[in-house]
């Protein structure tokens, strides 16, 4: 977590499970020190496993749940496999009412620079 950017910098690596993406929205849901508004980049490029489309269904309902105590800013998810950045666009359909924007990259420099610019560059 960036206090200073306000942007929490999720990283997965190997083979994530499902139990522990949802353990990390626990988590969040529970930091005192979280603060109003957060941004969001979500770093996939080493990720092995693929997630299921219903197990994105419930991670939506988890970022709905930690938004009672967040308003969710910008998401920038990096992708470098193409099954994942698939699956990353299926996701970014199904979370587009949670965050203010949400676009997924194959390069990280480039969603960092993305959510620098408040998630509005092209």
């Amino acid at each position: 977590f960036d206090a200073e950017l306000r942007c929490v910098h999720t990283r997965c690596a190997g083979a994530v499970t499902f139990a522990e993406v949802r353990a990390h929205f626990r988590e969040l849901e529970a930091d005192v020190s979280l603060p109003p508004r957060l941004d969001v980049l979500l770093d996939l490029s080493e990720m092995q496993s693929l997630p299921e489309t219903q197990q994105l269904e419930v991670l939506v309902g988890d970022i709905r749940r930690v938004a009672s105590r967040v308003a969710w800013g910008a998401c920038a998810v990096v992708a470098v496999d193409d099954a994942l950045f698939g699956m990353s666009r299926m996701f970014e359909v199904f979370a587009e009412q949670q965050f203010e924007r949400t676009r997924v990259f194959r390069d990280a420099s480039m969603a960092r620079n993305w959510l620098a610019q408040g998630g509005r560059s092209a």
